[in-house]
């Protein structure tokens, strides 16, 4: 027997209902009419007629009837998710495994309402104040339904004793509650940013918390974009080119793509419209020694390697292993053989030192806060604090140090983050190049114009040399990049 501790699971697995009659020995004669019936079912016309009471019906065009069964798995799920003691992304996942048995359209729903009720996190802990949401998870999923579809999409038999707390929860005035609320933002977040974006912060925070669309990039080792477009109307998947990135496509829905051929033969791969703009940043050519020092999953590294034409070397280097390993299925599905994965202690390890003053350029996608990327992952700002911020902003400061020293004379550096905070972006690069005078600074919106992706007519304007990309002016995720280039030895 081992002695390896059993690791606990966020969510008991739900047992299917049994009929009861299941399990008891039927007859042969029982078996024979049971058979006799399906070949009938099989066989027979189908004649429409009046909808059962019993089944899902619309109330009006866009409206839902929202079920016992939908309040109950949502009240499950905010049980262990509203505690907000881990990523929410890895927490539905293990909900959505613990019931197999969900239909699509429930597993619809359900996403919906857990991101609906991320998002509006701080409304709903005014509304239910002073219970908070976690320790009243079924008041929290009514009223998370309440507030996306209304009270009528739901039967007194579903809303129960709850349907006068929820129906009270409802009438409350958010105008006068506090502006971090109505912001949808923790206290020291909402500060941060609000004095930081002045007349621009109410347009961050309402952007933050509506959902983000699905980005593709077309993999121009194996495909163009024109032929990806074609292929998706074929199939009427609604898709447009994006605006800025040469290589990007937008989908109006959001399909699963995880079966599609397009996908599975490597021709696409998903990325934010932004993420896109970061590789083209760094413009690595053939033949060249590129590293991409924070590689994560592989994202940039993926795209930066096809503008490689898959030659050079391509290093990816990541403290995250594990991570690091999901790369590989990636690289051979979009067909690059340059990629070099290799994990790392931490930005000093000596397999980096060995490294340094060989490379042309080098991506650093510094770890963030990931304040960007709330249209994606809601439950970062409550779960983010003053101290975690600093934390990251040390290290951010240490990593641009170390990967800067890779680079050969003329050599290039990308840092950027999916951070919206100052202090993690453009205060970050200031305070580099204050202690390094052989890197200068390159605008970005001219580098990326030479690739044909072209920014707003003021972005130079509004942010000078830097790359910000920001949800309520760009719709992509909140994106910062500065381009460094070293002059001297």
């Amino acid at each position: 027997m081992s002695d390896k501790p059993t690791k606990k699971m966020p969510f008991a697995p739900v047992k299917p209902r049994r009929n009861k009659e299941e399990g008891k020995k039927m007859t042969e004669r029982q078996i024979a009419a049971r058979k006799r019936q399906m070949a009938e079912n099989r066989n027979r016309t189908v004649v429409k007629g009046p909808v059962s009471a019993n089944r899902m019906t619309k109330l009006e065009p866009g409206k839902v009837r929202v079920t016992n069964l939908i309040a109950d798995e949502l009240t499950r799920a905010f049980a262990v998710i509203l505690k907000l003691d881990g990523p929410a992304d890895q927490l539905m996942k293990a909900f959505f495994k613990s019931n197999p048995k969900l239909g699509a359209r429930d597993r619809t729903l359900l996403a919906e309402a857990i991101f609906y009720g991320l998002r509006h996190y701080a409304g709903i802990a005014h509304r239910m104040h002073p219970v908070r949401p976690e320790k009243a998870p079924r008041v929290a999923a009514l009223l998370t339904l309440a507030l996306q579809y209304g009270l009528e999409s739901m039967t007194d038999g579903v809303l129960g004793k709850e349907k006068g707390p929820v129906t009270n929860m409802l009438q409350t005035k958010m105008d006068k509650a506090p502006p971090e609320v109505r912001a949808e933002m923790p206290f020291w977040l909402y500060e941060r940013l609000s004095s930081q974006y002045g007349d621009q912060a109410p347009a961050i925070f309402e952007a933050s918390c509506k959902g983000a669309p699905l980005d593709l990039r077309v993999n121009t080792l194996k495909a163009k974009r024109e032929e990806v477009l074609a292929e998706l109307e074929e199939h009427r998947v609604q898709a447009q080119p994006m605006r800025f990135s040469p290589d990007g496509i937008r989908l109006i829905d959001k399909p699963g793509l995880i079966r599609w051929p397009m996908y599975q033969e490597g021709r696409i791969d998903v990325q934010d419209e932004g993420s896109q703009l970061i590789a083209r940043l760094v413009a690595p050519r053939r033949g060249e020694m590129v590293c991409d020092f924070c590689a994560g999953a592989g994202g940039k590294t993926l795209a930066m390697g096809a503008l490689m034409k898959s030659s050079g070397r391509l290093y990816a280097f990541d403290i995250n292993e594990k991570r690091l390993a999901q790369m590989t299925p990636r690289m051979r599905r979009a067909g690059l053989s340059n990629v070099h994965p290799i994990a790392i202690r931490d930005e000093h390890d000596n397999r980096i030192k060995r490294l340094r003053g060989k490379f042309d350029r080098v991506l650093v996608d510094a770890p963030c806060t990931g304040t960007g990327t709330l249209r994606r992952n809601p439950d970062l700002k409550w779960r983010l604090s003053v101290a975690e911020l600093e934390r990251i902003n040390a290290v951010q400061k240490s990593v641009i140090e170390e990967a800067a020293k890779l680079l050969k004379k003329g050599g290039r550096l990308v840092y950027a983050t999916c951070s919206m905070l100052e202090v993690e972006n453009q205060a970050v690069v200031e305070a580099f190049l204050a202690e390094h005078p052989d890197f200068v600074r390159l605008n970005a919106t001219d580098i990326l114009a030479k690739q044909g992706a072209e920014l707003p007519a003021d972005q130079k304007e509004r942010y000078g040399d830097y790359l910000v990309m920001l949800p309520h002016v760009h719709d992509t995720d909140g994106f910062f990049a500065a381009v460094l280039e070293k002059t001297g030895e």
